[in-house]
């Protein structure tokens, strides 16, 4: 048997949230979608919501969150699901003992037997200029405070294996087809930084399916995560997630059979639209992938602090 690696387990589920899961409104309209200028995603809402404090500290040696975590974390899903019914809908929560402010939710797809996984993930983290700060917390709790900005990652995610305790799930094994991101150190002393090519990829990726006309900055639809091709959404709905399996699916299929010799190059130099290995691989594309994102503008603005964002709008 293969050794297993990179494995996403599954500890705790809460069945009072996933209650609330089911009984999410099927009725879904589509918030704007944002960029900050960290590349961070985020939804805006029509009004402010408050966010809870919530315990800081948690053993990750511990499965089972502290029930004061789950009671503010249930109060703010009751507000949450009437915004965003979309992002919860079909999923199951889990909880994620070494992120216990990045809430999980996940759903399994299928595609002739082979398994994917849908993951989304909350950032309940406060940003000074993303929300009024109502309690400033302390040692063992994080901040309270208001805001209509909701961060969140959408990943779909190819799959392994998955794994099954008396018949409950327990955890997900990607099906890891890059070997190795990190590819040395830089600094000295205290001042030494890993050197990875995560990012790298990730543009090398998502700029091969989309149109050269195209820009879509600095949204990446296809990433580099858990050392696997992943597919970012913006859009979380279900429907949408069944649209973006089979994508996923064909990206996969087209570069795995290059990705030795795509890691290879992006080892020795950044990535160029004029690399060699990209510029023979762009050719190769298949035009069925020029239509995906054409409808999607990306427009820049400054908002209230006068920092740069973006905002994603369909053209008509």
């Amino acid at each position: 048997m293969d050794k297993i690696v990179n494995t996403i387990p599954v500890r705790y589920t809460d069945s009072r949230i996933n209650d609330m899961i089911r009984s999410a409104s099927s009725h879904t309209s589509l918030l704007p979608q944002h960029f900050n200028q960290n590349e961070e995603f985020f939804l805006k809402l029509p009004q402010e919501i408050e966010i809870p404090s919530l315990p800081v500290h948690h053993d990750i040696r511990k499965d089972t969150p502290q029930e004061s975590y789950l009671t503010a974390l249930r109060q703010l899903m009751e507000n949450l699901i009437v915004h965003i019914p979309g992002f919860f809908r079909e999923t199951t929560y889990y909880f994620d003992p070494a992120e216990v402010l990045r809430p999980c939710f996940f759903q399994v797809f299928r595609i002739n037997d082979v398994p994917f996984l849908y993951l989304g993930r909350l950032d309940l983290s406060f940003r000074p200029h993303d929300g009024e700060l109502l309690d400033s917390g302390g040692n063992d709790l994080t901040p309270r405070y208001r805001t209509s900005r909701i961060y969140l990652d959408c990943d779909l995610i190819p799959l392994k294996d998955i794994l099954l305790e008396e018949r409950r799930v327990s955890g997900f094994v990607v099906k890891q087809v890059i070997s190795q991101t990190w590819i040395g150190e830089t600094g000295r002393g205290y001042f030494v930084q890993g050197i990875w090519i995560d990012h790298e990829l990730t543009k090398f990726f998502s700029r091969l399916f989309v149109p050269g006309e195209t820009s879509l900055y600095p949204y990446y639809p296809f990433t580099c995560k858990y050392r696997s091709i992943c597919h970012a959404l913006i859009d979380s709905d279900p429907d949408e997630r069944r649209r973006g399996v089979p994508r996923l699916r064909r990206a996969l299929e087209f570069l795995e059979p290059e990705i030795d010799s795509i890691q290879t190059q992006l080892k020795k130099e950044a990535f160029s639209p004029d690399l060699p290995v990209f510029s023979s691989l762009k050719k190769q594309v298949p035009p069925l992938w020029n239509g995906v994102w054409q409808n999607i503008r990306v427009k820049r603005y400054l908002n209230e602090h006068d920092m740069k964002e973006f905002v994603l709008e369909t053209a008509t």
